[in-house]
């Protein structure tokens, strides 16, 4: 991942406390190491809104526009354990440095994904935490959100399909493909976020295993609604867009 000559060109890497960052100076030429911390946006009164996930990621604005602050939280029966602390495997294994690379990867290669900012890792003896800043898509709803409410059109299930498609085509393979991971502008602009985990691979069942956990990610929220909205009309209208997208 970090052996792309152009990602290396473009890469700035920096000491950040007990850690070190990794920005895009091309984008952000004053950036600095506040800018991890939510308490400085606070002060500029630079926080506009949040988003919400795993835990909670902070829209702010700058003079580069609005960014999406995001601190890493763990999920599943291991976050009782540790909320937001990881194992140390070397710098280049911390998630935050591995999903900027590889998200810096994508932006270059002109997919549909948010341009990464900065990425930093704090250093606790045998543990780390860490924090992402990327673009902040404007004008996007998560497909979750559009599903739930009742406005998927199926030309947006086609769109998402093609999405899908220029993403496995490049060799893409999402660790946690599910409709809160794909957002939507207007009817026919999909996007892919959230890259954490992710990593690039030669053609396999990986792709197919990727659409089936969307698919589950779908049914689980339309369990939950009063009356059924996941046609089998609608989803293959997006294998439909995946194909013709060859």
């Amino acid at each position: 991942m970090n052996g792309d000559p152009e990602v290396k060109r473009r890469e700035f890497r920096g000491p950040a406390g007990q850690g070190a960052m990794l920005y895009d100076a091309s984008r952000s030429s004053n950036f600095s190491v506040p800018w991890f911390e939510p308490r400085y946006w606070q002060a500029h009164d630079a926080i506009v809104g949040e988003a919400r996930g795993r835990g909670r990621a902070l829209i702010v604005k700058c003079s580069n526009g609005q960014l999406l602050l995001r601190h890493y939280f763990r999920g599943g029966l291991v976050a009782k354990l540790s909320r937001d602390r990881y194992l140390w495997r070397g710098e280049n294994a911390t998630r935050p440095f591995h999903e900027w690379r590889l998200t810096h990867r994508l932006h270059r290669a002109g997919l549909p994904v948010p341009a990464p900012i900065g990425a930093r890792y704090l250093r606790h003896g045998a543990t780390y935490d860490g924090d992402m800043l990327t673009e902040f898509l404007p004008q996007t709803e998560s497909l979750a959100h559009r599903f739930v409410a009742g406005t998927m059109r199926m030309s947006s299930w086609i769109a998402i399909g093609r999405m899908l498609r220029r993403f496995h085509d490049f060799g893409l393979c999402h660790a946690d493909l599910n409709a809160h991971n794909i957002l939507l502008r207007d009817e026919e602009q999909a996007f892919l976020i959230d890259f954490d985990r992710g990593s690039l691979r030669k053609p396999g069942l990986w792709r197919d295993g990727n659409l089936v956990r969307l698919r589950r990610s779908l049914e689980k929220l339309d369990d939950a609604l009063p009356a059924s909205r996941l046609s089998e009309a609608e989803w293959h209208s997006l294998l439909s867009g995946y194909r013709e997208a060859r």
